[in-house]
C-alpha cells in the first residue's frame, strides 16, 4: 500500500503527481513559489485543488471531480499528521493536553489519550514539559511538543512543512536528529530548503519548480548528479558516498574520508558532506596534521561571487582569484583537494 497523489491548482500554476511508499521519507525541495507547500496543504486537507486524486493505503482522501458529489475528506478524517513551521499549540491547554488532543478527538478515553501523550512526549525528550503551558516553552521545546502531537494520532502519513525554519541554530540540529529517529520506518513528506535535512532524513528527493516536478531520485543521486538548476545549486555541497565505520567513510574506490559523525543511528551506508569553502587546493600533497586529501583533475573554473569555484569531478573548491593565478589552475591541471576532518560531516544514508 502506498500514497498516490495527483493535483492541479490553476491559480498557483501547480500540476503535480507523486507516490510515496510505506516507510519512505521524501524531501520536497525547490525555490520559493515552486508549489511545495501547496502539495502539503492539499494532502492535509487545508487547500482544495481544482482537480486531482489522492489515495492513502487504498483509502481515497479526495477525488476532484468525482462521481457526484466530489469526494473531499476533512483534515481530521485523513489519518495525516502535520508539523508546520510554527508549533501552533493551543495556548489554553497544557503540553500534556495539547498532545492528548488528537487521540481524544478520535474517540480515545481521557486516560488512554493522556497515556499516549506521555509516551510521545517521552519519545521526543519532552516528558518533563508535560505540565507547562505553551507560553512557557522555548521555540525548540514547542516544536518538539508539536511533533509529539502530530505523532500521537499514529498517522499513516506525516507531513513536515519546513519544521526547522523558525528554530535557532542551536535547536535545529537537535530536532533534526530527533526527526531522523522518529521517522525511521514511517512514511513522511518533508518540505525543506536545507540540504542537511535531505541528507539526514530523506530516502528520496523531489525537486519542484514552477509548479511541476523537474527532478526526482534517491537523495545521494540527486545531490551528486543533479539534473535541475535548483538541485545543482544544492549540489554546491560536496557529497561522497560509501560505507560508514565510526568516524570514517570508506568509498567504493577504496579511499577513506575522515569526518565527524552527525547523523545518529543508521545502517552502514552513509554520506560525507562538506562545503567547497572548506577545501584547500595544492599542487602536491601537503604535510602536517591528518587531513583528507583527494587527487583530482580540474574540469572547469567558474565565478561564484567574490571567489572562483574549481570543479573537479564530483568535488568542488572555492578559492580566491589570486590563488587561481598563483597555482596556475586551468582545466586539465592535476591538483590535490584537501579538507580537514573537522569540516566533514558523516551521515547515515
Amino acid at each position: 500500500m502506498s500514497l498516490s497523489f495527483e493535483a492541479v491548482l490553476a491559480a498557483r500554476n501547480v500540476d503535480v503527481s507523486l507516490h510515496v511508499e510505506p516507510g519512505e521519507t521524501v524531501a520536497v525541495m525547490g525555490p520559493n513559489g515552486a508549489g511545495k507547500s501547496s502539495v502539503v496543504q492539499s494532502l492535509a486537507g487545508l487547500l482544495k485543488p481544482d482537480s486531482g486524486l489522492a489515495v492513502l493505503d487504498g483509502e481515497p482522501l479526495f477525488q476532484l471531480p468525482g462521481d457526484a458529489p466530489d469526494l473531499w475528506l476533512p483534515p481530521h478524517a485523513r489519518g495525516v499528521g502535520l508539523l508546520a513551521q510554527e508549533p501552533l499549540l493551543f495556548p489554553h491547554l497544557t503540553v500534556l493536553d495539547n498532545v492528548a488532543f488528537g487521540p481524544r478527538s478520535r474517540g480515545a478515553s481521557r486516560r488512554d489519550s493522556r497515556d499516549a501523550a506521555r509516551r510521545w512526549l517521552t519519545e521526543v525528550h519532552a516528558a518533563e514539559l508535560a505540565r507547562r503551558m505553551p507560553a512557557q516553552l522555548s521555540g525548540g521545546q514547542a516544536q518538539r511538543v508539536a511533533l509529539a502531537r502530530a505523532l500521537a494520532t499514529e498517522p499513516a502519513l506525516l507531513l513536515l512543512d519546513e519544521p526547522m525554519a523558525a528554530l535557532d541554530v542551536n535547536s535545529a540540529p537537535f530536532l533534526r536528529s530527533l526527526l531522523r529517529r522518529v521517522l525511521a520506518g514511517r512514511r513522511a513528506i518533508i518540505v525543506t530548503h536545507d540540504v542537511l535535512d535531505a541528507l539526514m532524513l530523506a530516502d528520496r528527493i523531489i525537486v519542484m519548480d514552477g509548479g511541476r516536478i523537474v527532478e526526482s531520485g534517491p537523495t545521494a543521486a540527486v545531490l551528486t548528479h543533479p539534473r535541475s538548476a535548483f538541485a545543482a545549486s544544492l549540489a554546491g555541497l560536496n557529497v561522497l558516498t560509501g560505507t560508514l565505520d565510526g568516524s570514517t567513510l570508506a568509498m567504493p574506490d577504496g579511499g577513506l574520508v575522515a569526518g565527524q559523525p552527525a547523523g545518529g543511528l543508521g545502517g552502514p551506508e552513509g554520506l560525507a558532506a562538506f562545503p567547497p569553502s572548506a577545501v584547500s587546493v595544492f599542487l602536491a600533497p601537503p604535510a602536517g596534521s591528518p587531513r583528507n586529501c583527494f587527487a583530482v583533475v580540474v574540469d572547469e573554473l567558474e565565478p561564484q561571487g567574490g571567489h572562483i569555484r574549481v570543479r573537479a569531478g564530483a568535488l568542488a573548491a572555492d578559492v580566491s582569484a589570486a590563488a587561481v593565478a598563483e597555482l596556475g589552475l586551468a582545466p586539465g591541471v592535476e591538483v590535490f583537494f584537501v579538507v580537514k576532518a573537522a569540516e566533514v560531516r558523516l551521515y547515515p544514508a
